[in-house]
């Protein structure tokens, strides 16, 4: 990921509307959920969420398809990770465990579990 995307990602998630609509979508798992459904969990009305699902698009967070007359949206898996991956790439001198990141909580649990 380049910075310039990753900027836009950001920018994306950095709106109350768009995170909340994102997170909800990472619980939703590959399902998705249809745009109105989410609009209802969010209490969003339906053309401001268009507009937010539509940002996140851009950002290459979510992912759309159309089945029958509903469009279902669901987390981009891959730009999620991208992101992740381009925030923590040079976390703690290529030494996670120093970050107390998720590797360094698995890596924990391996020496306590022996």
């Amino acid at each position: 990921m380049e910075i310039r995307q990753a900027v836009i990602a950001l920018t994306a998630l950095a709106q109350e509307s768009r995170l909340r609509a994102f997170r909800l979508l990472v619980l939703a798992g590959p399902a998705g959920l249809p745009a109105g459904e989410i609009a209802q969990r969010l209490d969003i009305p339906a053309a401001t969420l268009t507009f937010h699902l539509k940002e996140l698009s851009r950002a290459g967070l979510v992912e759309s398809r159309r089945e029958g007359r509903s469009i279902f949206y669901s987390l981009r898996c891959a730009g999620m990770s991208e992101l992740l991956t381009f925030l923590t790439k040079d976390c703690c001198q290529g030494q996670p465990d120093l970050c107390g990141g998720p590797s360094a909580d698995r890596k924990q649990t391996r020496k306590r579990a022996r």
